[in-house]
């Protein structure tokens, strides 16, 4: 899983495909036909991230083309674009389709302004984690594009062969002359969205888990393993290792690697071009576990909702399963963005770069990050825990007030 050369590679074989596909790109269902059949002569309207807008025209024109309506992609900033669809929804002068993430899923829903989607047959056809992510509370609303996850990104002209655990990881650095072998953000507050697959790897969810997702009821991360992973983090820290270190964020963590002080740090593919640019030898690997069990990062699953006050349901569901979903367009969707596509043929395509295939593998193992609402009290406690126990507070007092806190907070 190496890459010396600038860029991602194998995009121009990616790219082909994708142009030689596209022209055939609603062909899986018949769903067109019967939209044109109907006589229908409305519009949708699509809001997509400003980056994104070329990759949907092709499927766009071919959509119009074919059914006679009109598909407007319209360019928004992904800083505001959540926020302006809760509010325009309701007054009905919002889209027919976002683009959005996955974990908006409990506050749109609670807002009432997203439909169910009709996937059929059709899930079948995405990678598992991909359907799981876009289900909440047993009903599936989003159309997944794209899978993204942190995994462990190896120097491998410092590094030849990949840790095989945490403590293999140090080793392997040390041996190599580091006196920093592994990087990772964290900063005052803390980031646990990257120290979570250390966590899991300690039997310790977030929320325990039932036929229809999170269970908002069920906090786990009060439960004996989470009391073992933070001793285990307080072990690494300031009075410990200094594994981690809350005084290096993100800026850091990069330049370290990116200077060759650190083999190893822990991101996702956002920040690969910035190393492979740098000409570093990258190799992704799975992310080294500080037990026996794998270490599970969150998956975050980016795709398309639609809107519950859309009056063309059946346009937007046919535009969305039989155009956005097949695998000419999540490649485009992949070529403007370089990561893995959600449907699983277009994952297989992609993944012949040995730089996707990683991230892919340790994806396999990742878990979705709970779109749920009680999520928000997790997030308001846990990085401030978590930086305390980095810097020396007592790990099982701390945790044990994280819990405490949070479930105060969701009750």
């Amino acid at each position: 899983m190496m890459v010396k050369k600038k860029g991602l590679v194998g995009l121009g074989a990616v790219a082909l495909t994708a142009a030689v596909v596209l022209s055939g790109c609603s062909a899986s269902t018949g769903g067109s036909d019967d939209t044109k059949a109907s006589g229908s002569t409305s519009s949708l309207t699509v809001w997509v991230d400003s980056e994104r807008v070329d990759a949907l025209k092709g499927a766009a024109a071919e959509y119009s083309e074919k059914t006679g309506i009109d598909v407007k992609l319209v360019g928004k900033d992904t800083s505001t674009i959540k926020d302006d669809f809760i509010q325009q929804v309701p007054t009905g002068k919002g889209p027919d389709i976002v683009m959005g993430a996955h974990d908006w899923l409990g506050e749109l829903s609670t807002n009432g302004v997203v439909a169910p989607l009709e996937l059929g047959d059709a899930a079948a056809d995405y990678l598992p984690v991909a359907i799981d992510a876009s289900t909440y509370e047993g009903t599936t609303y989003l159309l997944p594009y794209a899978v993204e996850n942190i995994a462990m990104l190896r120097n491998a002209d410092l590094v030849a062969e990949p840790a095989t655990s945490f403590d293999d990881m140090i080793a392997k650095g040390k041996a190599a002359g580091l006196t920093q072998p592994f990087v990772v953000q964290q900063g005052a507050e803390g980031d646990p969205y990257h120290l979570y697959p250390f966590q899991t790897a300690f039997g310790a969810p977030v929320f325990g888990s039932g036929a229809e997702g999170y269970d908002p009821t069920d906090l786990q991360l009060g439960n004996a393993g989470g009391e073992q992973f933070a001793t285990w983090l307080g072990s690494q820290g300031k009075n410990g290792t200094g594994a981690f270190n809350t005084d290096i964020d993100g800026d850091i963590a990069k330049q370290a690697f990116l200077d060759g002080t650190a083999a190893f740090w822990l991101t996702g593919p956002w920040n690969v071009g910035a190393a492979t640019d740098a000409g570093i030898n990258v190799a992704i690997d799975p992310i080294p576990s500080p037990t026996d069990q794998a270490a599970q990062p969150f998956a975050g699953v980016k795709g398309f909702f639609m809107s519950a006050e859309s009056k063309n349901k059946v346009a937007a569901t046919d535009f969305l399963v039989n155009y956005i979903g097949t695998e000419a367009v999540q490649l485009e969707l992949f070529k403007a963005g370089n990561v893995l596509p959600a449907l699983t043929a277009a994952a297989e395509a992609a993944s012949e770069d040995p730089i996707i295939k990683g991230f892919e593998t340790v994806g396999a193992d990742a878990v979705p990050m709970p779109a749920i609402p009680a999520m928000g009290s997790v997030w308001q406690y846990w990085g401030i825990a978590e930086a305390a126990i980095i810097n020396g507070a007592d790990p099982v007092t701390t945790w044990q007030k994280l819990a405490s806190d949070v479930q105060a907070a969701i009750k």
